[in-house]
């Protein structure tokens, strides 16, 4: 009889150790169910980046439809918090130790994200494609749990001085950021581009916070130097006010925005479309709305699934297509880890991406990663805005 026992006891230990093997779980990840989490502005000064968050709740809503993930249903909890990092610091902490995330991806802002950057990598929570192009969050050796997915704030900028530089004879350039990582990140790649001459080219250099009312004082400072170059770095919000400013100003510089303050619908149509005339700017992901893409397989397939998925945000906004992005490099992270969602497994998929050709980015741009480089896009299109759209100026390049 204790023969016996012994066998059978030892059976179950097989059995139990082969199921363990078979699957495996972190917090947020069952048979059943796995649970993401993401905070999103959908109140405050950056309200009109929350379509980032509506596009992704749509996306795993139609995954749900769909049947879910290797047959679990996703759970993504959005919380607001209205771009104030206090707020995502309370939301976060929700999401890991109240709700149990797996994971959090898609998180929108740089001083959001940095202000639970810390607190997710102690806690080796995580932090995947968040929507930032910011340097700290490129820094594998620091923050390993942490990936950005936007081009770089700091390559961004390198290119648009260089395409000053190539462009216009005697520069003299007004430089306005926003007084925060995301602003400061695309000063210091505008003055790198600029290489040594940039104290001489730089004729006026004003900052602004994110809640101030307006920033007419600091383009009508802008005018007043005498710059024929303006480069603007900073939200949506601030960029439609400074467009419509300089345009009430009757004053007509080479006028740059950062690829933030670039949607049309967010930003140029509250300014103003014909204020907007020759702004030149960058991107990395097709305009859906632009007839260029009228034919365009990716363009059909994302306009099929606004139509029957998007119950929330106006469709035309950037940030849909963020969303859309973001999304679909989540899923496929966690089809990936199949029935290993362990948040080491997460990491180590998410870090060895070869080349991904994730939906609706520009020709010449796919997804590439490696445990030492976190840069998800690091090429982007330089473009004017013409007759109500941007138009490609060149080919893809690199900041870098």
């Amino acid at each position: 009889m204790p023969g016996i026992r012994f066998r059978a006891a030892l059976a179950l230990f097989f059995v139990a150790t082969g199921a363990a093997m078979a699957q495996q779980y972190d917090p947020g990840a069952s048979d059943t169910e796995i649970r993401l989490g993401q905070t999103m502005p959908f109140s405050g000064p950056v309200s009109v980046a929350g379509a980032v968050g509506y596009a992704s709740l749509a996306y795993f809503d139609a995954v749900n439809k769909a049947g879910g993930i290797n047959g679990r249903r996703i759970r993504l909890l959005s919380l607001d918090d209205g771009y104030s990092p206090p707020k995502t610091v309370e939301a976060t902490r929700r999401l890991v130790e109240d709700d149990n995330v797996l994971m959090i991806y898609g998180s929108v802002g740089t001083p959001t994200n940095a202000a639970v950057e810390k607190y997710l990598n102690l806690k080796k929570v995580p932090q995947l494609f968040i929507t930032t192009g910011g340097s700290r969050f490129r820094d594998p050796k620091s923050s390993p749990w942490t990936m950005a997915f936007l081009p770089g704030y700091v390559a961004e900028g390198r290119a648009m001085a260089r395409y000053v530089l190539e462009t216009v004879a005697a520069p003299k350039i007004a430089v306005l950021y926003q007084n925060d990582d995301l602003g400061k990140d695309f000063r210091t790649g505008f003055r790198s581009g600029l290489g040594d001459r940039a104290d001489s080219l730089i004729v006026s250099e004003q900052t602004f916070e994110v809640a101030d009312p307006t920033v007419d004082s600091q383009v009508l400072a802008a005018k007043a130097s005498g710059a024929n170059v303006f480069y603007f770095a900073g939200t949506q919000k601030a960029g439609a006010e400074q467009i419509k400013s300089r345009h009430n100003l009757g004053w007509t510089p080479l006028h740059l925005v950062c690829s933030i303050a670039s949607g049309v619908e967010g930003v140029l149509r509250p300014a103003g479309l014909e204020n907007s005339e020759g702004l030149i700017s960058t991107a990395y992901a097709k305009d859906p709305f632009d007839p260029t893409w009228a034919d365009d397989a990716d363009v059909k397939t994302f306009l099929g699934w606004v139509k029957e998925n998007l119950a929330q945000g106006n469709p035309r906004d950037t940030g849909v297509v963020g969303g859309y992005i973001v999304s679909f490099l989540a899923a496929y992270v966690l089809e990936k880890a199949g029935s290993t969602l362990t948040r080491e497994n997460i990491l180590n998929i998410a870090t060895h991406l070869d080349h991904l050709p994730a939906p609706m980015l520009l020709p010449g741009i796919t997804v590439t990663t490696t445990p030492t480089d976190y840069g998800v896009i690091t090429r982007f299109q330089i473009q004017r805005f013409e007759s109500g759209r941007w138009v490609p100026i060149g080919k893809a390049i690199s900041g870098e």
